[in-house]
């Protein structure tokens, strides 16, 4: 395993600008790394998270493709035998206390046990977008000598596939094609607007059951409110009371969300890839993604509104909020060509643009919870703008791809690699020296903008 110093000593860009922030970011890396994987931050997020290991490895590939791997194979190890990987791998030299929900309150390996949860390790119940195949295939063309010298993508595979299993046989919920989501934070987008509604539906848990431990180290002004964390709690408590089994549970809160099923269709080309470069037959994958397409299409869409939208799996509508979520399926690279340029439309319009960082509100800018500063109700985040920047060259739209980039390097280098932004101003907002944030910087800074939509 390399050391510290050989990491931040790897081949840079050779703009000084450019090698102060890779160094920057690269050091970030460096202090969350616990010795397995890497801890979103030390201090909101000390665990290991879902997505955030599959953007950290995107970004540690540039550094070192052994410890890129390792974060993926340490995440996967985790995986349930019903094929979920769930959102949190908690750290058990931590006290009980450093998060909540934490281990106590999941009960992983003894509530979870009928549905697969592993008896080594405690997890979270509940998952997190599908980005880690995509993750694994940018890991292996890295450095491919490597990645076959240690049978990576043999041994990934299979859990990938297994994942995506699970995420369309047990959460098709709305019988459509498309994977549901059952809890506010799946999605990733924790305190959307687009969940307003639905959470509306759920009794909260009374505040006296439980200690908010992210308030310890974030401001409540820009934090979900308690009347939503105690929503967040009960649906947690539901899902673990029915032992976590989604053949079972009663759902209140399920969705279908289209930046949760566009990471899921990428991901699913990926394992094509993945499968033709083992010499095995891919075409199971193709045609899975193919039908995801359609189907995000037919059930997500919106042409008035020029993006895609939320669907309420209780009320079978739409949701009327227009967020970030609708415009990440810009990566699919086989969208019909009118909905690709209604997307980029939306995207540099009035909504979304905002001219001081070139970055992408999570929200609105003209719509009425619009907050600039909130957890995921108008702040720019770095993770959505790394996916938007994708698709957009995806669909050669190299200009506006180059912006976003450009906004993004300098507003995670100006914010020291914050959690997300004010999308006016570019102030840092939650925690700093963020991994996605550095491990994405890394990814820009030293990935070929010509390929980067490949």
């Amino acid at each position: 395993m390399n050391s510290p110093l050989d990491l931040l000593d790897r081949p840079a860009p050779t703009a000084p600008a450019d090698l102060t922030l890779r160094r920057g970011a690269a050091r970030v890396l460096i202090d969350n790394w616990t010795g397995a994987s890497t801890v979103p931050s030390r201090t909101l997020y000390p665990h290991q998270w879902s997505w955030d290991s599959a953007f950290v490895a995107i970004g540690l590939r540039h550094l070192s493709v052994r410890r890129a791997q390792r974060e993926l194979e340490s995440l996967l190890a985790a995986q349930w035998a019903d094929g979920r990987v769930p959102h949190i791998v908690f750290n058990p030299a931590l006290p009980h206390d450093a998060y909540f929900p934490s281990p106590d309150f999941w009960r992983s390996s003894t509530e979870g046990r009928t549905a697969g949860a592993p008896s080594s390790v405690e997890t979270s119940g509940i998952v997190q977008p599908p980005v880690h195949a995509l993750a694994a295939w940018l890991v292996h063309r890295a450095d491919p000598a490597e990645s076959r010298r240690r049978g990576f993508l043999a041994r990934v595979r299979p859990r990938l596939a297994a994942w995506h299993d699970y995420l369309l046989g047990r959460r098709d919920l709305g019988g459509g094609g498309l994977a549901a989501v059952v809890h506010p934070w799946e999605p990733g987008m924790d305190n959307s607007p687009s969940w307003d509604r639905a959470l509306k539906r759920v009794e909260p848990s009374p505040p006296d059951t439980f200690r908010r431990a992210d308030l310890d180290h974030g401001h409540p002004a820009d934090r979900p409110t308690d009347l939503d964390y105690g929503r967040y709690v009960r649906l947690a408590t539901e899902y673990r009371e029915a032992g976590y089994d989604d053949r079972v549970v009663r759902h209140r809160f399920a969705v279908e969300d289209p930046a949760f099923n566009a990471l899921l269709i990428v991901s699913e080309l990926a394992l094509a890839a993945m499968a033709r470069e083992l010499g095995l037959p891919g075409q199971r994958h193709t045609e899975r993604a193919a039908g995801l397409t359609r189907a995000l299409v037919d059930r997500l869409w919106d042409e008035q509104a020029g993006l895609f939208r939320v669907r309420d799996l209780h009320t079978g509508a739409p949701v009327d909020e227009r967020t970030v979520s609708g415009l990440i399926p810009l990566l699919v690279p086989r969208l019909p060509e009118h909905i690709v340029r209604r997307l980029h439309t939306t995207l540099t319009g009035p909504r979304f643009s905002a001219p001081a960082t070139h970055l992408v509100p999570s929200y609105d800018l003209t719509g009425h919870a619009f907050d600039p500063t909130r957890y995921w109700r108008g702040p720019a985040w770095f993770n959505t703008a790394w996916l938007i920047e994708r698709g957009l060259r995806t669909h050669g739209f190299q200009t506006d791809a180059e912006r976003l980039r450009t906004g993004f390097l300098t507003e995670a280098g100006r914010s020291g690699f914050a959690e997300y932004v004010d999308p006016a101003t570019g102030a840092a907002c939650g925690t700093r020296h963020f991994s996605w944030t550095a491990a994405l910087t890394l990814d820009l800074l030293s990935t070929d903008p010509k390929e980067a939509g490949s």
